[in-house]
């Protein structure tokens, strides 16, 4: 089975390129947190007690929760990707008798070989990247000078194992449809869509959106003193919520879509009917490639207003040093959120473009020349960006006005409007750039070729 898997890797490389790099990160930001703990247990109690703070270990756990959640987040996202693409495969596979099981297998080996190969990678950076935040905290005056960071493998192991396990659980997830319905139906799903989004599916995103709700509520009722309590609630309540825009994506994205298209279809009566008409048909693929957009949106303006926020409502006798700290470590974990949210937009941006070569070819057949599918992809892709960035503002404004009452006592934050703009700059030079660009590649070639053969 693992021999077929890296043929199927060998065959496909560029279906295991934004999986690999998910899980490259997800190793390598696990090996981080986890030399950091190593470096605090390691290091006698003698030498931390000669510097004051909160600890090396708590640092490092405060900073590191949303980011491994994220990573985590983004891993499930690419393999969902990745076994998107081969759907056709896998299909076939079940048309010759392979059985449930064996795909599955299959699946897994996958999986964990891809793993295998961005574990030593992975570890390597972590445990550099490790050292230059100690680094950076031990001139801030906030960790020892004697702390250094182990060279040991327990950190690789812990993040080879817990990556391994949400890898795999995903698999399983990812995996299920295909291996339980009949070959030929499975034949036959490997192209098409469903139109509703199932119960279990709308019922989770109403607990997940719950349960987001409640982390709010929790932030906004913490005092004041409890800024920083109240920060990592707010933060891990708008992660949660971007679970749940996951969830019920089709739903709100199809929404959304309905309201944005008149005004399209006015200003483009040609391409921008088209697209409309593709988006609000195929809401499940709108969702998928909205959903990242969202996440970058989302996690970075809570983290942007979140910080404008306390820096504006911070207490006068606050240390400098103090200050500083809480400043380069949301900037750190601002830049490591963006890092994770941009592989997850680009990965997915890219993979659902590129799946669309046979429903290019036949609107080429039908008469579609190519200047108007890039017109239509242009326009798919500006409602796409407007979607993604409305749903993430959503979440960071919910998040930011939980921070800010817990803060301030005021539901209104303080909203820095020219970093909030580089932030839609910044997702619509991701995303439509990222579409503009597969989507040239995809209406390329032979279309009759294409549409007999199926996917490339």
């Amino acid at each position: 089975m693992v021999l077929i898997a890296l043929g199927q890797m060998r065959r496909r490389p560029a279906a295991f390129v934004g999986l690999a790099v998910a899980l490259f990160l997800a190793i390598a930001t696990l090996t981080l947190f986890g030399s950091l703990f190593a470096a605090d247990v390691t290091t006698p109690a003698s030498v931390r007690e000669t510097t004051a703070g909160p600890g090396l270990m708590v640092i490092a756990g405060a900073f590191g929760e949303i980011a491994v959640m994220v990573a985590f987040f983004v891993v499930v996202n690419a393999l969902g990707f990745a076994l998107r693409q081969q759907h056709h495969e896998l299909a076939l596979l079940r048309t010759i008798a392979a059985t449930p099981r064996q795909a599955r297998r299959l699946v897994r080996a996958q999986v964990f070989t891809t793993t295998l190969l961005m574990a030593a990678p992975g570890w390597v950076v972590g445990v550099a990247t490790a050292r230059r935040f100690l680094a950076e905290l031990q001139r801030l005056g906030v960790a020892a000078p004697g702390v250094r960071v182990p060279v040991i493998p327990a950190p690789l192991l812990v993040a080879l194992a817990a990556t391994l396990a949400v890898g795999l659980a995903a698999s399983a997830a990812a995996a299920r449809r295909i291996s339980r319905i009949a070959p030929a139906a499975a034949l036959t799903a490997s192209s098409t869509e469903h139109g509703r989004t199932g119960t279990p599916r709308r019922l989770a995103g109403i607990g997940v959106l719950v349960g987001g709700a409640l982390l709010l509520r929790l932030a906004a009722t913490r005092p004041p003193e409890q800024a920083d309590k109240a920060g990592q609630a707010a933060l891990l309540g708008s992660l949660v919520l971007l679970i749940a825009v996951a969830l019920m994506g089709p739903v709100a994205a199809r929404v959304l879509t309905t309201a944005l298209g008149a005004p399209v279809r006015a200003l483009a009566p040609g391409a921008g009917w088209l697209a409309d008409a593709n988006l609000r048909g195929y809401a499940r693929r709108l969702s998928s490639a909205v959903v990242p957009v969202a996440l970058l949106v989302g996690l970075s303006g809570t983290m942007l207003v979140m910080t404008s926020t306390a820096e504006h409502a911070a207490n006068s006798t606050a240390t400098s040093v103090t200050s500083a700290t809480d400043v380069w470590l949301r900037q750190a974990e601002l830049a490591l959120l963006v890092c994770f949210a941009a592989v997850s937009t680009l990965n997915t941006l890219v993979a659902v473009t590129a799946e669309r070569r046979r429903e290019f070819a036949l609107l080429r057949l039908v008469g579609a020349t190519r200047p108007q599918l890039m017109r239509m992809l242009t326009v798919e892709a500006v409602l796409t960006t407007a979607v993604g960035v409305l749903l993430g503002a959503a979440v960071a404004g919910a998040a930011s006005a939980a921070f800010s009452t817990a803060v301030t006592g005021s539901p209104m934050p303080s909203v820095p409007v020219v970093a909030c703009w580089f932030i839609v700059a910044g997702a619509a030079l991701l995303t439509v750039p990222g579409i503009l660009t597969t989507g040239l590649r995809a209406v390329n070639g032979p279309a009759a070729e294409l549409v007999g053969g199926g996917r490339d």
